[in-house]
């Protein structure tokens, strides 16, 4: 199974539903590939209404959209993938449901949290956090550069890995130097959605370049 999983990852953020979908619009209009709909402390039900419209605006723009810890959601409004925290549903339960043809993203803090994700067949894998940030409550302790490259070193496997955590544009060229494959990023996006170009020239992440992951055989 072939995936296409681009270098930039854009978490919405927001005070209000209305606000994550906002964010999103602007998101794809400044031409972000991936989005990830990540509303916290609502209702299931909210959580869905607003995963439809976000649906609706990423279908126009053909951004692929990940929906957040809820994979039935996920596969209830047609989106692209759902991403799981570590306390949330076992991505080779999420897989059941899913098949194989959604992204299914999750989250690591350590070197064996990548291998048990490698072994359970996840698309990407979501590492961090890089530093402090307010978009996350309970966070896990800080990954410095050196953390991403000694886990880079010795997971030895073709899943992506995406840095996550606080990253600005500053960061890129540097954590690049780590071997992982991409980047999420919330708040410096969220502050000017212009910058998503410029996160795509330090990435060199156009479309045409994206990652090509065979679940299979790992490659």
């Amino acid at each position: 199974m072939i995936m296409n999983i681009p270098k930039l990852h854009y978490i919405s953020q927001g005070k209000t539903p209305e606000d994550h979908l906002e964010h999103i619009q602007k998101a794809c209009t400044s031409g972000a590939e991936l989005v990830q709909l990540r509303l916290k402390n609502v209702k299931k039900s909210v959580v869905l209404k607003t995963a439809e419209k976000a649906r609706e605006i990423t279908a126009h723009f053909q951004t692929r959209l990940i929906i957040n810890d809820h994979y039935q959601i996920a596969k209830k409004v047609k989106a692209d993938g759902v991403h799981l925290g570590k306390t949330d549903a076992d991505p080779a339960v999420a897989r059941k449901l899913l098949g194989d043809y959604y992204i299914i993203g999750g989250t690591a803090n350590t070197l064996d949290d990548c291998l048990a994700l490698v072994k359970k067949g996840v698309n990407y894998i979501g590492l961090g956090p890089f530093r402090f940030t307010t978009t996350k409550e309970n966070l896990s302790p800080i990954i410095p550069l050196l953390g991403y490259q000694a886990i880079v070193e010795e997971l030895k496997s073709y899943t992506p890995i995406i840095a996550i955590g606080g990253i600005t544009m500053e960061d890129v060229p540097e954590i690049l130097k780590t071997g992982v494959y991409g980047v999420a990023a919330s708040g410096e996006i969220t502050k000017d959605f212009n910058k998503i170009n410029a996160f795509h020239h330090l990435l060199k992440a156009p479309s045409t370049n994206e990652q090509l992951w065979n679940r299979e055989t790992n490659f």
